[in-house]
């Protein structure tokens, strides 16, 4: 076995624990599945860790509204494949619901808006354990998460007040009212994860290879034109071969120029880039440098 297969194993087998410790320890947990890669694998790692029994979890999906197509026909595709439930949360009904205002200017993001409908569904289902993809290296309020990371009964993060986790030690006593958002894949990083696709043959949608897009040059990114992004006046149009590193909103969620169409190829990009994948893709992160912890604190994922 190879260094990196050897590497790739003992990240699974920790992943598989995390999983099966969460539904050991809590009663109602869910893994949040949005279709894109990082929620993909999580699924992959979720039927090692329980087949052939059901998954003791629903999917549960926090729908914006703003989402690529790609994306959602491939979350319904999965879930159907698989025999799982598919739950789905959506931001429209939230923003109706409690009169929400939508972010301003042209490529608006409904990221903040989306802690509404997942506490929503947190309360509704009674879930005490939400597990996402979220990873370490993605952004570095997200490196302050621990792998259970404890969020109070208004589903806010005091990144000061964690749990410390010696030894793989996870612990899952929580008060009536709290719960917890799970990391099993918290220790990866993108390439880790590409890699791991690679090993595993996983499927994923299209938007993840090399493709044509007619898109809006924004501040040096390429935003795909959609229903969403309409050009206006004095825009730059072009239509460029590019993928997507990460699957956000169409609105704030750039594409980045590519001829990687097989995952040889985007490992390779991987390897030569030296700009995170939210650094080079997400426009809601622009806003300030506190901008991620600033919504995780007020509930977001």
């Amino acid at each position: 076995m190879s260094n990196t297969a050897q590497y790739l194993k003992q990240l699974e087998e920790e992943a598989i624990y995390i999983l099966r410790e969460t539904a050991g320890q809590f009663e109602r947990p869910a893994l949040l599945f949005s279709g894109g890669k990082d929620s993909i694998t999580l699924v992959h790692l979720a039927l090692k860790a329980f087949r052939p029994g059901k998954f003791p979890f629903p999917l549960v999906h926090v729908d914006t509204g703003h989402n690529f197509p790609e994306a959602i026909q491939f979350r319904d595709y999965l879930a159907n494949k698989i025999g799982e439930r598919l739950v789905v949360a959506s931001v429209e009904e939230s923003i109706k619901k409690y009169n929400l205002t939508e972010a301003p200017g042209r490529f608006p993001s409904r990221n903040a808006l989306q802690t509404y409908a997942l506490l929503d569904v947190i309360q509704e289902y009674g879930f005490d354990a939400c597990i996402g993809g979220a990873r370490r290296d993605e952004e570095k309020a997200r490196a302050k998460e621990r792998i259970f990371s404890v969020r109070d009964d208004f589903g806010q993060w005091d990144p000061k007040l964690q749990r410390p986790e010696l030894w793989n030690i996870l612990n899952g006593k929580i008060q009536k009212g709290f719960n917890v958002r799970v990391f099993p894949i918290s220790n990866w990083t993108e390439l880790d994860v590409w890699n791991y696709i690679k090993n595993e043959n996983i499927e994923l949608p299209p938007l993840y290879f090399a493709h044509e897009r007619e898109c809006i040059v924004h501040q040096d990114k390429l935003v795909a034109i959609s229903d969403f992004i309409v050009p206006q006046p004095g825009d730059e149009v072009v239509t460029e071969r590019v993928r997507y590193r990460t699957v956000g909103d169409m609105t704030c969620t750039a594409a980045v120029p590519s001829d990687a169409d097989t995952i040889d190829d985007i490992i390779a990009d991987i390897v030569q880039t030296r700009i995170s994948e939210r650094g080079q893709t997400r426009l809601d992160d622009q806003v300030s440098e506190a901008a991620m912890e600033d919504r995780k604190k007020q509930g977001y994922f």
